[in-house]
């Protein structure tokens, strides 16, 4: 569960000395603190297959593959945060005066939980397409075999295409690559995961 530390307002510079000097990991929302949520073993095996068959599959090209740590600035809605994974052109951007942020991802990928469902889905998506570079989100869920893939073809439009089958196999648009829902499931106890899913409280 998402929780948002006080009702007080963050400036951007208290954030980030906060940030530097706090174990936990935490989302900027225009002004408000919000505690990343830790991730179960399963979370972290999707983003981490996902990462290293990217990360492998895009070698010798002008790209760049993070994973969870790697902070993001929007600057149109005001929000840091961290997403599960993200392609990104090089040469990487980052905001002005600053040099552990970055400002131009490509692909974003988040790996989806009961409490932060709802928001990855609709406010965060949106606040992704604020950015310009960004060409194509994918939302993986954690407790059966099933991507939502959203592809910009132009300004303001999005293709969606849904896989729901580990024979399935999700291509990206934005550079050749493709990846095997049963490669980026592996390990995943789907079954385990769903009968131990937590209950869906999101942040008011």
């Amino acid at each position: 569960m998402t929780s948002t530390l006080s009702q007080r307002t963050y400036t951007v510079d208290e954030y980030l000395a906060q940030e530097i000097a706090s174990q936990d990991r935490h989302e900027y929302r225009n002004g408000a603190l919000v505690l990343m949520p830790g991730g179960t073993p399963n979370h972290n095996r999707i983003a981490g297959n996902l990462f290293a068959f990217l990360n492998f599959g895009l070698k010798r090209q002008p790209l760049d593959v993070f994973i969870a740590d790697q902070r993001l600035w929007i600057p149109d809605r005001r929000i840091y945060t961290y997403p599960d994974v993200m392609v990104v052109g090089q040469p990487v951007e980052l905001q002005e005066g600053r040099k552990d942020t970055i400002t131009n991802p490509i692909v974003i990928a988040e790996v989806l939980s009961q409490s932060t469902r709802s928001y990855d889905k609709d406010e965060k998506f949106a606040a992704y397409r604020s950015l310009s570079s960004f060409r194509e989100y994918l939302l993986i869920d954690q407790y059966t075999a099933h991507i939502e893939h959203y592809t910009k073809t132009e300004d303001q439009a999005w293709l969606f295409r849904e896989y729901d089958s580990l024979e399935s196999t999700v291509s990206f648009q934005s550079f050749e690559f493709s990846l095997s829902l049963v490669d980026l499931y592996d390990k995943v106890d789907l079954v385990a995961e769903e009968v131990n899913a937590e209950p869906d409280l999101e942040p008011s």
